[in-house]
């Protein structure tokens, strides 16, 4: 071989040579790399910090190169590396996808193509190790085999084109024996350490070389892949995760639904804590991009920032939510819309509106019409492609003084008008059921308005739950053709699959969404059809008669249970600790028992806030309310009482949920009224919170074993923005040395470091905690959603929600598969003499059973339960005493959820710009 310019030779005397190479004298890429590649046998390279420009080591040169082995490293702790795998894997895929590989992919196709072969091959492969093992951001090196031997070099060289071709590097290459047998030892060293590189990325690398994107019109007339077109590249997916499989399930069961009946009436009603709200989200999203038309979700006032924070964070799904006391639409980044008032409520400046369901309960009349000039009015004025009611258990019905006829209560006289005007509804709510089997039947009679398609017409037996239900728990079995033909024609299934509904619309002449009939057996012509029809209709299958296999319930309410999911390997069952206990109660100095000592200041604050309720109360309103609400903030925190306080009298901002309680404009407190609530902000302001001690002292004293929480890593739970952000600025006061995060709603989050504070995004606060940077999180519920910390290993719950699926969703945060430590630690803080402790001593009860005691609980305690403590144990007894259901939905709904996830490795896309200008696009004014 000749010396070229860019290369320096200097002979060792025990044989081999070292030669440098400089790309100021010549281009490597050509002066080394082809050189030494041709012909090779086998190429080891130590590779430097893992992103998508490694691949472009893999060019033309080693296509023929036998085996070809690459170890990098990332910014991967040792704690990652010994995760779960699906856990290390979504770190590493996320590395991948933060370069713009879509871009890269469309300018370098073939390469993303070779280099997928060469993947699948198995030729070439390769390994991850975590920085605590090599950060060797410049340590890089290899060895390359060939027919004459083995030559190894090192050098600056990054691993990009670029670098090799014109940027200004080094390279030192040794011949020598010992020299080659040194670089190969550290190369075997690292690569026994390393990781496999995630499938995840290998099927992305294929998904990139073929990505194309398709324009919303080419899914018109083929609905079927609008989904994964639209959900391959949302941040779910760019984060690592995906949609869950029974997310998925649902938005395939809403879509057969379209096509099958045209519309889609479903009841979601999968237990809690399973993410019902992104399969909704998603269904709406797939039925905005089909143009079916704007979408109207309607949830409590206090969740709605977080569905609006959820759909961005997660879809990446801009929309709006209706602000109840400014009459206006507050956008995703949390600005408000200018609003010519309250008739703008039906004119959502997005495809899709949230819209608290406290603004409809007040808006109906007791005749069951909209009150004038209310949002009910304007919203049932117009048509909807989609309405979506969460927590739907609230509407429901009541039987009066003996009578068998139900009363529809405000909320459920709504869904019962709107749901004529909408194309598409969905229901969604753990506790279909909440006193009886007819709770249930108040939600399906709404999705079958203008759908008899759901329960027939009104002469069907479906409408009449104490008719049905012995046939749908197998207490009864239909005895002949006659019996059975009034269950089986009205409603009239789908054809389906099943070769006797195929036979019967064919013999009786039935279009294929004619769902009713008052034809008879007799009718058919045809004795085969007829016989056929009794043998099913009255013959039983794996101890199951035919219509506890097919019914309306199972047709149109979907359940999945989440022992089934855990059972599945789908949920990680995940055991958790609660402190304190009966048995382990807190540190006397701190704990009554379960519960904080109070100090004066509470105490004086909570005669005032009876004091202010009793005064309230002359006004001839319900006085209950305001009273729950004030007690719930100041045990919450003192400063969640003194802003409540504060804007009661005028000098803050009501929020919400007091504004939608009280229908007024404005609250104008009355001069007694102040007076307690000045008295309220009085003896609280600038006092101790024994919460922030309370909080300390499980960060620092109590352990779990050799570790303080601290070290595992914590985050500390509000459902009040005030009392996070209180907390989070303590915090970091007493410790200024460590890094505090908030994570809260639009535009509120922030780092606190040595008390001063940074705003932040909250993908921000996620890819840190990711990162292990930080190990202290405060956190409101309204972002809990999506919020994945499976890196810290404990929580404290500032205050205790009266709602178990919210409790269920702080839990999730860390009860997550990659989860480190076998059990995890979870605090709950109530002041001792308190509502709050009577709901907890009842509440811990229940929690203790099981790690999946929530499946069993209600979603919401409603407030007239803990008005007195007796009725609370019994309202909670009954949920958590195993109910029988009907275990055909286990069979119906369990089978799809093994499947691999297609969606993540979707080609054919639509471009995020296509799609944010969609969702973007007003409610028109034509109603």
């Amino acid at each position: 071989m000749e010396q070229s310019d860019a290369q320096a030779f200097s002979p060792f005397t025990g044989g081999g040579r070292l030669v440098r190479f400089s790309s100021r004298q010549g281009r490597l890429s050509s002066v080394f790399l082809a050189d030494r590649l041709k012909g090779a046998l086998t190429y080891d390279r130590i590779a430097g910090y893992f992103r998508s420009s490694i691949f472009e080591l893999v060019g033309e040169e080693i296509e023929t190169i036998g085996k070809v082995r690459i170890v990098a490293n990332a910014d991967l702790e040792a704690e990652d590396v010994e995760a779960a795998q699906r856990v290390r894997d979504a770190l590493l895929f996320r590395k991948f996808v933060a370069d713009d590989t879509v871009v890269d992919a469309a300018i370098h196709r073939d390469r993303y193509a070779r280099l997928h072969d060469l993947l699948l091959g198995g030729r070439v492969e390769i390994r991850v190790v975590p920085r605590t093992v090599a950060p060797f951001l410049h340590g890089k090196a290899g060895v390359i085999t060939g027919p004459n031997g083995a030559v190894s070099f090192m050098g600056s060289i990054n691993e990009t084109r670029a670098a090799w071709a014109h940027n200004y590097e080094l390279v030192w290459e040794d011949t020598s024996p010992e020299g080659v047998a040194w670089v190969q030892a550290e190369f075997d060293d690292l690569w026994a350490q390393g990781k496999p590189l995630p499938d995840a990325i290998v099927q992305e690398v294929g998904r990139l070389a073929k990505r194309r994107e398709i324009e919303i019109v080419a899914f018109r007339d083929d609905p079927k892949g609008v989904a994964p077109a639209a959900l391959a590249e949302t941040p779910i997916y760019r984060d690592g995760q995906s949609l869950q499989p029974w997310q998925r399930a649902f938005v395939i069961q809403f879509m057969r639904h379209r096509e099958t009946y045209g519309r889609a009436r479903m009841l979601l009603a999968d237990e809690v804590g399973v993410g019902k709200t992104l399969s909704l989200a998603a269904s709406a999203l797939v039925s905005v991009l089909l143009g079916d038309g704007p979408v109207l979700i309607l949830v409590p006032s206090t969740l709605l920032e977080q569905w609006q924070i959820e759909l961005l964070d997660r879809l990446a799904m801009p929309v709006a939510r209706w602000h109840s006391t400014r009459k206006c639409w507050i956008d995703p980044a949390g600005r408000m819309i200018k609003s010519g008032g309250i008739q703008d409520v039906a004119r959502c400046p997005y495809a899709i509106g949230l819209i608290s369901t406290g603004l409809i309960i007040h808006g109906m009349d007791p005749h069951g019409e909209p009150k004038k000039g209310t949002e009910a009015e304007h919203l049932l004025r117009r048509r909807f492609g989609m309405v979506v009611l969460d927590e739907a258990h609230k509407a429901r019905g009541s039987e009066y003084n003996g009578s068998d006829e139900r009363t529809p209560n405000n909320l459920l006289r709504f869904l019962l008008r709107i749901a004529p005007r909408t194309k598409h509804l969905l229901l969604s709510t753990a506790t279909p059921i909440q006193t009886s089997e007819n709770d249930l039947w108040d939600l399906l009679q709404s999705l079958n308005q203008d759908a008899e398609f759901v329960l027939g017409n009104a002469f069907s037996q479906w409408q009449r739950p104490e008719r049905v239900l012995p046939f749908l728990k197998g207490e009864r079995k239909v005895v002949d053709l006659r019996e059975g033909w009034q269950l089986l024609t009205n409603p009239l299934p789908p054809t389906g699959s099943d070769d006797l509904l195929a036979d019967v619309r064919a013999t009786l002449e039935l279009g294929e969404r004619d769902w009713v009939t008052n034809r008879y057996p007799s009718d058919m012509g045809n004795h085969v059809v007829q016989m056929k029809a009794e043998m099913e209709l009255t013959a039983e299958r794996g101890g199951q008669g035919y219509f506890q296999r097919d019914n309306p319930l199972l047709r149109h309410v979907v359940l999945r249970k989440r022992r089934d999911l855990e059972r599945l390997g789908l949920i990680p069952s995940l055991p958790v600790d609660i402190h304190p206990t009966v048995e382990l109660p807190g540190p006397s100095h701190l704990f009554d028992g379960l519960s904080l000592y109070t100090s004066s200041g509470f105490d004086a604050a909570l005669e005032a806030v009876n004091a202010f309720t009793k005064a309230y109360a002359k006004r001839d309103k319900p006085a209950g309310f305001m009273k729950n609400l004030l007690l719930q903030r100041l045990c919450s925190s003192q400063a969640a009482a003194i802003a409540t306080a504060k804007a009661l009298i005028g000098d803050e901002e009501l929020d919400d949920e007091i504004q939608e309680e009280l229908e007024e404009k404005a609250f104008d407190a009355r001069a007694d009224e102040r007076r307690h609530l000045r008295a309220v902000v009085e003896v609280l302001q600038g006092g101790p919170d024994p919460k922030l001690r309370a909080v300390q002292y499980f960060l620092d004293e109590h352990r779990t074993g050799p570790r303080s929480w601290r070290e595992m890593g914590c985050i500390v739970f509000s459902q009040y923005y005030e009392t996070a952000s209180w907390m989070a600025g303590a915090l970091s006061a007493a410790r200024p040395d460590q890094v505090v995060a908030l994570y809260a709603g639009a535009g509120r989050s922030r780092l606190i470091i040595g008390g001063v504070a940074t705003n932040v995004e909250r993908n921000q606060i996620k890819r840190l905690v990711a990162e292990r940077e930080i190990h202290l999180v405060v956190a409101t519920d309204a972002a809990c959603e999506g919020l994945n910390l499976q890196t810290l290993g404990t929580l404290i719950n500032v205050d205790l929600p009266w709602n178990p699926a919210r409790l269920e969703q702080r839990i999730g945060r860390i009860k997550r598969f990659g989860q480190a430590r076998d059990r995890v630690d979870m605090a709950n803080l109530t002041y001792a003499g308190t509502v709050d402790e009577k709901v907890y001593r009842v509440l811990s009860e229940r929690l203790k059973l099981s790690s999946d005691v929530f499946g069993s609980l209600p979603e919401t305690i409603e407030a007239d339960w803990i008005e007195d403590i007796e009725t609370l144990e019994e309202r909670l007894r009954a949920f958590t005493v195993p109910r029988r259901r009907f275990n055909a939905f286990e069979l119906k709904y369990s089978a799809d959820l093994l499947s691999p996830d297609a969606w993540a490795t979707a080609s054919e896309v639509i471009a995020r710009s296509d799609v944010e200008a969609i969702l973007s696009t007003a409610w028109t004014t034509r109603a």
